[in-house]
């Protein structure tokens, strides 16, 4: 597995809109985790402007700039006008595992292709300067098993390496369980055999 840092994700829901020639552009943009996700924050912003024009919509359910799992629609727009531009914006964010939806609501003026794929474009870069992040961390679920005399320190390296403790269990030893961040597993790892003089147990779960 690959060591990651981590990356910034959506913290939550953003919405903003801009009007041009008369049409209403209204981008909503939240967080995305898989593909699946994606779908069902598209067809609730879709639910909830069923008199739209159009709700056109692109995802990026990964790291930052992954194409792996991507989606785009013009949804009824010329093609190439809307879906791609928006994702566009999305790979290059620098943000993950993030979707959008632009609703637009016609306002009697056509704007070309090149006024379309500005309007789609700038409508998303618009409510990305608005979206507040948070920082994603893959983390790798370890259970450590340690006599109590070792209990104090291990809390203290799970601290450290600022692992979400999932469980804290005592019998005859101290068994945890603990999501611990990937890039911070080989540090973990030494420091409990350190602390334990070998004779603690980890497995990954």
């Amino acid at each position: 597995m690959t060591a990651r840092a981590g990356y910034p994700v959506p913290a939550g829901t953003v919405r903003t809109e801009d009007v041009v020639l008369g049409s209403r552009f209204i981008a909503t943009i939240g967080v995305a985790p898989a593909a699946d996700a994606a779908r069902q924050f598209i067809g609730a912003v879709r639910s909830g402007f069923p008199d739209a024009t159009h709700n056109c919509w692109a995802y990026v359910a990964g790291p930052p700039g992954d194409t792996a799992s991507i989606g785009m629609s013009d949804a009824g727009e010329p093609h190439g006008t809307a879906g791609r531009p928006m994702l566009d914006v999305l790979l290059h964010s620098g943000i993950g595992e993030i979707v959008a939806v632009v609703t637009r609501y016609f306002g009697g003026t056509k704007l070309g292709t090149g006024g379309l794929v500005r309007a789609y474009g700038g409508a998303v870069q618009h409510a990305l300067a608005e979206l507040q992040t948070i920082q994603r961390v893959e983390r790798v679920m370890l259970a450590v098993e340690v006599g109590y005399a070792d209990v104090a320190r291990v809390r203290r390296l799970l601290e450290q390496v600022q692992a979400d403790i999932i469980e804290e269990r005592f019998g005859e030893a101290v068994r945890y369980r603990a999501a611990v961040p990937v890039s911070a597993v080989a540090l973990f790892e030494a420091g409990v055999a350190d602390i334990s003089a070998g004779k603690a147990r980890i497995s990954r779960e």
